[in-house]
């Protein structure tokens, strides 16, 4: 780039250098990712900084690339690692310790890593949604627990994830063992499969081919495993003009999940310093606000405002699924295996 002349009020001239070139930083996440453009640009423009997004799958794939490419490492910040893997992402030492000023207005109980090399983002929870219409004009009730899942009027309604492949799916499955403890948990599930439960890959195969209200009626399923800010997106995305949603939540006894998702500063980062700063951006009210729209999932800054979608028709259980990341992280192989070999073989 050529550098500019320009006079100085005595008429001599000046070298005016160019601008440094914008500093690239790879922000490596999940496939869900999804933020405003201009917000972004907010960040880019006051740290001449280029924000490049490397895609990596879901967020067990994620983690596992990022594990295998350590010594090397992929990005320079990680978004999208969930407490279901939070632990063994620690345990492999990938991040790079920054406690945030931000950290102060987000809830403890959102902090899960004491050493701070993950910051939460964001929280949702993973539910059943219900066509409340197709329940209604057949005049039958809505299952109150877990257990009217397996029982013969709902044969045949219901539409989950296979926890193998799918963020929800697994979190529907941990809700069920914290739920129904060890080994009741795989009752529950064999009588699902007697009821004719229907399992699908992941959740937009569910939601959209199966789920009578994603599907627009093209499925047969009027049961889903789905988020509890599903609703909100059902009325932002509708193309029939309606004002409220056509799915409701389904918020059963201590069978919902709260899913956290965080941020971390990549160990061999080439710079630290913006890396640091974006994980700040995302941490304050700007970034947090464009999050629910976009992800349809909570904000943890606690200054920032909800739009009126999310006050309408989202929800917060009032009793999630308890469960350390401690014993998912013990457990989960195990759990997704003992699944599968009830479900599938």
């Amino acid at each position: 780039m050529a550098a500019a002349v320009a006079c100085s009020p005595s008429g001599s001239s000046l070298i005016v250098p160019p601008p440094a070139e914008p500093v690239s930083l790879v922000l490596a996440s999940h496939d869900s990712f999804n933020i405003s453009e201009d917000v972004l640009a907010e960040f880019e423009e006051a740290n001449n900084a280029d924000v490049v997004y490397l895609a990596l799958g879901d967020a067990g794939e994620t983690l596992n690339k990022l594990i295998l490419s350590k010594d090397a490492p992929l990005a320079d910040v990680v978004f999208g690692v969930d407490n279901t893997f939070l632990s063994r992402a620690l345990a492999n030492d990938l991040f790079i310790p920054h406690a945030s000023s931000l950290l102060d207005g987000i809830a403890d109980e959102l902090k899960l890593d004491p050493e701070f090399g993950l910051l939460p983002v964001d929280f949702g929870y993973i539910n059943l949604n219900a066509d409340k219409a197709w329940f209604a004009d057949r005049g039958l009730p809505l299952p109150e627990r877990l257990e009217d899942l397996t029982k013969p009027e709902y044969a045949g309604l219901l539409v989950v994830q296979n926890p193998a492949t799918s963020s929800p799916g697994l979190a529907f499955l941990l809700a069920t063992v914290s739920y129904f403890g060890e080994p009741e948990w795989l009752d529950f599930w064999s009588g699902l499969l007697a009821n004719d439960v229907l399992v699908t890959g992941g959740w937009s195969e569910a939601y959209f081919d199966h789920f009578t209200v994603g599907s627009g009626g093209v499925g047969s399923r009027p049961l889903v495993v789905s988020y509890s800010t599903s609703p909100p997106a059902d009325v932002l995305y509708a193309s029939d003009g309606r004002t409220e949603p056509a799915s409701v939540n389904l918020n059963l006894p201590l069978a919902t999940f709260r899913q956290i998702e965080f941020v971390g500063v990549l160990q061999g980062t080439q710079h630290p310093d913006l890396a640091k700063a974006f994980v700040d951006f995302m941490l304050d009210v700007r970034f947090q606000e464009d999050i629910p729209l976009n992800m349809f999932v909570y904000p943890v800054n606690q200054a920032a405002g909800l739009p009126d979608l999310f006050e309408q028709f989202a929800e917060v259980p009032a009793d999630p699924a308890p469960m350390a990341p401690e014993d998912i992280d013990a457990n989960r192989r195990r759990w997704i295996e003992e699944w599968t070999s009830v479900m599938l073989n």
